[in-house]
């Protein structure tokens, strides 16, 4: 099979991470791209999820929320338990 170059153009420091990523397990770079794009084909599809839609961790509901935490933490309005103190609540 005839072999060809592709030229991505990516942040640099993306690109680093990227090939120490690819090292840790045991590839480089360009198998790694070869495997997206094997994957693509494949699955006739980008083989994971992209969206526009917001995470709705960071949604207004649950920031409001983690204000109202930090503002309780703030306060010393919080009260601390270790698991093990916890777990006999549940029991009780």
């Amino acid at each position: 099979m005839a072999q060809t170059t592709l030229s991505v153009r990516m942040d640099e420091d993306v690109k680093k991470q990227f090939d120490a990523f690819c090292t840790a397990v045991g590839m480089n770079t360009s198998v790694a791209v070869n495997l997206f794009a094997k994957a693509v084909l494949r699955e006739k599809r980008i083989p994971f999820e992209i969206s526009t839609e917001p995470d709705p961790f960071y949604s207004e509901s649950n920031m409001r929320r983690f204000r109202r935490s930090m503002e309780q933490l703030e306060k010393g309005e919080v009260v601390i338990k270790t698991m093990e103190e916890l777990e006999r609540m549940a029991d009780e």
